[in-house]
């Protein structure tokens, strides 16, 4: 009876033990089953389209990026929709509400804040230069941490760069409405200078990113170039429209294909939130190793996690988060 007692109560403690074990596994925390050296950042854009998005939705939003220890976000342009007027209000309190988030906070700006307010009898060259003087006047980020970021020359101040834990990014101004091409009160002239800029900025970019070994590139601009409609060798649109974005997606073609590792292009604009391939070589063969990831907006106030992992194959892995505050619409007007 005494060796059955003492196989029993051994047993029963082995079992104590396995249950201990899967119960801690159960509540381990989720970062620390991260790769060393890996970290989460946070992308988001095209809000807030309206007052209750900006007073109630976005703080949310932003509450919710601030329980998940990121280590920056990007917001890739439009702070306001496309009929709401361009009054200075509006930029300062948009910074105002990034200001709020705990870690570094990177913007870069949207046609709805600048290109499109000719629509609305403002001056577009005008919001651009008072959105550069109220964002971009320093080389600092957003947010209750600061990073320092580098700073294309004047003018064009908006077009940051930074890396972290061997991942380069970068953000260009890049609109929607043809980039200034069309829509109301084009401008081929500023377009032409600023997308020279843009493409100098890019090829510097990748530059520095094969300079620093870097594991992979993210570029983040707020036009849709709708990919779908153009000649996938080519690149130009199909239906003969103006075209802001074909020197641009060339020049990232050219350097995707060169860099060879992963490289992610994030934006807005559409209010469609996808990730998928659409590059292709001028042979016709899809460029694995690039991604278009596109952000919520519009009706949808939420956010994407991006987990960056420099040591694993692809670098990237995407969680849509969905803001448990928002599950129902915060509607635009």
């Amino acid at each position: 009876m005494h060796r059955h007692l003492i196989t029993i109560l051994a047993a029963l403690a082995a079992a104590a033990i396995t249950a201990g074990v899967v119960i801690a596994s159960r509540h381990r925390d989720p970062a620390s089953s991260r790769s060393p050296g890996s970290y989460a950042i946070g992308l988001w854009g095209d809000l807030p389209y309206s007052e209750r998005q900006r007073t109630v939705g976005v703080p949310k939003l932003i509450a919710d990026m601030n329980r998940q220890h990121l280590a920056f976000s990007v917001h890739d342009g439009d702070i306001k929709s496309g009929i709401a007027p361009c009054v200075d209000s509006v930029y300062t309190r948009f910074k105002a509400l990034v200001d709020t988030l705990d870690a570094p906070a990177m913007f870069t700006p949207g046609d709805n804040d600048w290109t499109d307010c000719d629509r609305l009898l403002f001056n577009s060259k005008e919001r651009l230069n008072f959105e550069r003087r109220q964002f971009f006047s320093t080389p600092y980020s957003f947010g209750r941490h600061k990073l320092k970021q580098e700073v294309q020359e004047k003018p064009y101040v908006e077009n940051r760069r930074w890396t972290v834990g061997r991942v380069t990014y970068a953000t260009f101004n890049v609109q929607g409405s043809c980039n200034n091409l069309c829509d109301v009160a084009p401008d081929r002239s500023e377009y032409a200078a600023r997308n020279k800029a843009d493409i100098r900025w890019l090829h510097e970019t990748f530059s520095e990113a094969k300079s620093k070994r870097s594991a992979a590139v993210m570029v983040v601009f707020q036009a849709d170039p709708d990919w779908e409609a153009r000649d996938p060798k080519t690149l130009k649109e199909a239906d003969g429209r103006p075209d802001g974005f074909h020197g641009f997606l060339s020049a990232l073609r050219d350097e995707t294909i060169a860099f060879r590792r992963p490289v992610v292009a994030v934006h807005g604009d559409s209010h469609y939130f996808r990730i998928d391939k659409p590059l292709e070589n001028s042979a016709g063969q899809r460029l694995e190793n690039f991604t278009r990831v596109e952000t919520f907006g519009e009706d949808d106030v939420n956010w994407l996690k991006v987990t960056v992992d420099p040591s694993s194959r692809e670098v990237f892995s995407y969680q849509p988060q969905i803001v448990p505050a928002n599950r129902a619409a915060v509607p635009s007007p």
